[in-house]
């Protein structure tokens, strides 16, 4: 190096080959032995500088050098126009600023602008998800994998007044850079605060049995709805591609008991359902059995009005039959009644006529002779003294032959 052709450090030697303040053990000339170090020649190192910048340019005298420090202005405005060439990932969008003013946007490849401080790019991914936790924080480093819960965050409460411990991811990407940039200051902060009063006013209309089983998809899609809505309010250029509910449990300190609850709620709508089966059970039938009465008294009314019309009616005939005949009706009557009375009983006829001669009792069976007419010709069984059946009716006068005789009926006679 330069220094080292003079013997020394860049700021020459001392007599004795010390550092830029003198030798090491002696001092220069006229120094005292054994004094600290001396303060640097000013002048001097002011000549060496100027030696130093001579043998730097080039030869040829000052006109030359005059020349070459000309380029040196060219070279500095070429580079700082060269600065402007900016490449943008395939991920992002370069979002260019002149004068920090929003000027355009340009796409992924080789760009440029112009050099700073005219304008300046910044390039946000606009295809990364972003992840935003609420209620609870993913370690990193050597811990990773282990969960830090946030209870600030993550104890909300329900419609039904109870307490529930909630938590939830939100998966978001950039849609609008411009936006993106220039609209939010802070945004996953934005984020995060958005998506946990989303959260809170979905939970606030919920029940808490609701939340803990088979709402919290419905949870999911109407917190999802709102909090796109306040991104777009807000102008934040952000989409939301999906909010996962983590976990939705009761308190800590509280959800045994909250246990107890649910399985004893659980029991009451068993047992409520039971009682509603056994009574979509009996109350069809009841009501089965309660037409088919109706229905048997109406058809029994009908029957009992249907056979008094029928006998007032025969009533009234046999009446205006009386009225135009009534000895015939009269003795119509008196068959007809005898008929109804005699066809049930047993019969024996028997001839009065004929006890005062031989002492024998005529007597003719006949409900024996009505059964089977097997004994038709056989002699009559049953005479206590063998007299033949031919005997039976002699001599009988005509109103014992009508009294125990059967008669046709007289309908139609």
């Amino acid at each position: 190096m330069f220094w080292q052709s003079q013997g020394g450090g860049p700021w020459g030697s001392g007599p004795r080959g010390g550092g830029p303040w003198g030798g090491g053990n002696g001092g220069g000339p006229g120094t005292p032995r054994g004094r600290g170090p001396q303060p640097p020649d000013f002048e001097e190192l002011l000549r060496r500088g100027q030696d130093r910048f001579r043998r730097v340019l080039p030869q040829g005298g000052f006109g030359g050098g005059r020349r070459w420090i000309f380029l040196i202005p060219i070279a500095v405005v070429v580079l700082w126009l060269a600065s402007g060439i900016y490449t943008v990932d395939p991920d992002e969008v370069g979002v260019v600023l002149r004068f920090g003013a929003y000027d355009r946007t340009t796409g992924p490849g080789l760009n440029y602008h112009l050099p700073s401080p005219i304008e300046w790019v910044l390039k946000p991914s606009v295809t990364r998800v972003n992840r935003t936790e609420i209620g609870y924080r993913n370690a990193e480093g050597p811990r990773a994998g282990a969960t830090r819960q946030v209870p600030e965050e993550a104890l909300m409460l329900t419609g039904d007044e109870n307490i529930v411990d909630i938590n939830f991811t939100v998966f978001w990407v950039i849609k609008d850079a411009k936006a993106y940039l220039f609209n939010i200051r802070a945004p996953d902060a934005t984020v995060k605060s958005a998506a946990e009063s989303a959260m809170r006013e979905v939970i606030g209309e919920t029940q808490i049995a609701q939340a803990l089983a088979e709402g919290r998809g419905k949870i999911e899609t109407d917190t999802h709805s709102l909090l796109q809505g306040i991104l777009d309010d807000y102008g934040a250029g952000i989409e939301v591609t999906q909010l996962q509910l983590l976990k939705v449990d009761p308190p800590g300190p509280v959800i045994d008991a909250f246990r107890d609850v649910q399985r004893a709620l659980a029991d009451r709508e068993r047992l409520r359902n039971e009682a509603e089966a056994y009574r979509n059970d009996i109350v069809p039938r009841a009501r089965g059995d309660a037409a088919r009465i109706k229905q048997e008294a109406e058809a029994y009314r009908q029957e009992i009005i249907a056979r008094a019309t029928g006998d007032a009616d025969r009533f009234t005939s046999v009446y205006r039959a009386f009225k135009a005949a009534q000895d015939v009706t009269l003795q119509r009557l008196y068959l007809e009644t005898m008929e109804e009375i005699l066809k049930n009983g047993n019969k024996v006829i028997i001839d009065k006529s004929a006890q005062g001669g031989s002492g024998v009792l005529p007597y003719l069976p006949l409900p024996a002779l009505g059964i089977g007419g097997a004994a038709a010709g056989a002699p009559a069984q049953g005479n206590a003294s063998g007299a033949s059946p031919s005997a039976a009716g002699v001599g009988q006068s005509p109103a014992q032959q009508s009294a125990t005789s059967p008669l046709p009926p007289a309908h139609g006679r």
